[in-house]
């Protein structure tokens, strides 16, 4: 089974920076597209940036010259590095990767992490 796994989230002051990952672990073939995703209290899940599989990137215009989002892609892991943090980030973030395996061969299947807890204090 497919399974991704998120870390890196907490509490920081604003200004302050965190890093997520996401791993993917399991009979993988081969992953495409790679995102993050937040949900705040009272609001839909958005997106947060996004990676390909040859490195290109698109971020949502509020986090813009403060994110950056990377993968490792022998490592099936993806990053997310976020600066200038400001309390309107807080949020549960997720990751979402589509991901060819065991279990679809030939079809790109999205799969979603847990979430983790990032919270930004004033």
């Amino acid at each position: 089974q497919v399974q991704l796994v998120e870390s890196g989230g907490g509490l920081v002051q604003a200004g302050g920076s965190l890093r997520l990952s996401c791993a993917a672990s399991g009979s993988i073939f081969s992953i495409n597209v790679m995102g993050w995703y937040r949900q705040a209290p009272g609001k839909q899940r958005e997106l947060v940036a996004l990676i390909s599989s040859g490195g290109a990137t698109n971020y949502a215009d509020s986090v813009k010259g403060r994110f950056a989002i990377s993968r490792d892609n022998a490592k099936n892991t993806m990053y997310l590095q976020m600066d200038s943090l400001k309390p309107e980030d807080t949020a549960v973030y997720y990751c979402n990767a589509e991901i060819r395996g065991s279990t679809s061969m030939y079809t790109f299947l999205p799969y979603w992490g847990q979430g983790t807890q990032v919270t930004v204090s004033s």
